[in-house]
């Protein structure tokens, strides 16, 4: 993509901040959606929970971007949080599709988050975009965030959906969890480690979303997750070896569900998920493996 103006939402987290990081590297303009009053010129201001954005800072934008949303693991899913996890996603999501649908020249791309979790629990069972969604709290509410974009794509702008799996990071997400665990040598599988879980490095991750964001034809959902899932226990034992310390604790399910709550069956929910359509789209992941996405996330 040509140098280009390329507007965020979410840019203050962990996948955010890196994907602006490698945007401006490249000489992009970027703008950052934020829901305090602009301080700088490269701010616009917008308000999911109250649906309303700054309209003219998006226009003449030819990208935007939403990664925005409340963490999932931020809090015990209380009624209330369950509620603002979806509307921080939903009514985001249908705010930016809205402006940029009244646009009249509308961007290239929406390129708009969703995540592994539309698929549910797939036990052993491997998935990818062709699949339908799953049952439970998550999945219905990935259905609902991309179904809120639905303005954009009727107005003709190039959709995608970035079905995100966990990322492997040392600074934030899960990783800014396990990894001083595992280096405290309190480290081990979580229930009976046999659960799929479906990795990607953060490299990777961005790299991605710039592969999406650079194509002229890509459209629909994505899984970005590294070609190969592995389980907990496997996961586990790469972390170990990577940095050299034992994992010889399990955490029984009982404790997860009683610390975590309804929480716990993300933890102890197996997600076999494979990144079918990217991988066909001609993208080349730069760490597939575990072990060179634990280093990777150290450097």
């Amino acid at each position: 993509m040509e140098a280009s103006r390329i507007v965020v939402a979410g840019a203050s987290g962990l996948i955010g901040t890196a994907l602006v990081r490698s945007l401006t590297a490249d000489g992009h303009e970027v703008v950052r959606l934020v829901r305090r009053t602009p301080r700088a010129d490269d701010e616009v201001q917008w308000d999911p929970e109250r649906q309303t954005v700054d309209a003219l800072g998006l226009s003449g934008c030819d990208a935007l971007v939403n990664l925005a949303g409340a963490g999932i693991a931020d809090h015990r899913w209380s009624d209330a949080y369950k509620r603002t996890i979806r509307d921080s996603r939903v009514l985001g999501t249908a705010t930016l599709a809205e402006a940029v649908a009244a646009l009249d020249r509308p961007p290239r791309v929406f390129l708009n988050g969703s995540a592994m979790g539309f698929y549910g629990d797939t036990g052993e069972r491997a998935v990818d975009e062709s699949a339908p969604p799953g049952d439970g709290f998550l999945p219905s509410v990935c259905v609902e965030w991309e179904e809120a974009a639905a303005p954009a794509q009727e107005a003709g702008v190039r959709t995608v959906f970035a079905r995100t799996g966990l990322v492997i990071a040392a600074k934030g997400g899960a990783g800014a969890r396990l990894f001083p665990l595992f280096k405290a040598g309190l480290g081990g599988r979580m229930g009976d480690g046999r659960q799929y879980w479906s990795y990607i490095a953060l490299h990777d991750h961005v790299a991605a979303l710039r592969h999406l964001l650079d194509s002229e034809s890509l459209s629909g959902p994505f899984n970005l997750t590294a070609p190969e899932p592995l389980t907990n226990g496997e996961i586990t034992a790469a972390m170990g070896r990577v940095l050299h310390r034992p994992t010889l604790f399990t955490v029984p399910a009982p404790v997860l569900k009683a610390v975590l709550g309804e929480m716990a069956q993300e933890v102890l929910g197996s997600q076999r998920v494979l990144p079918t359509r990217l991988l066909e789209s001609g993208f080349a992941f730069a760490f597939p493996g575990i072990e060179e996405t634990m280093r990777a996330a150290q450097a």
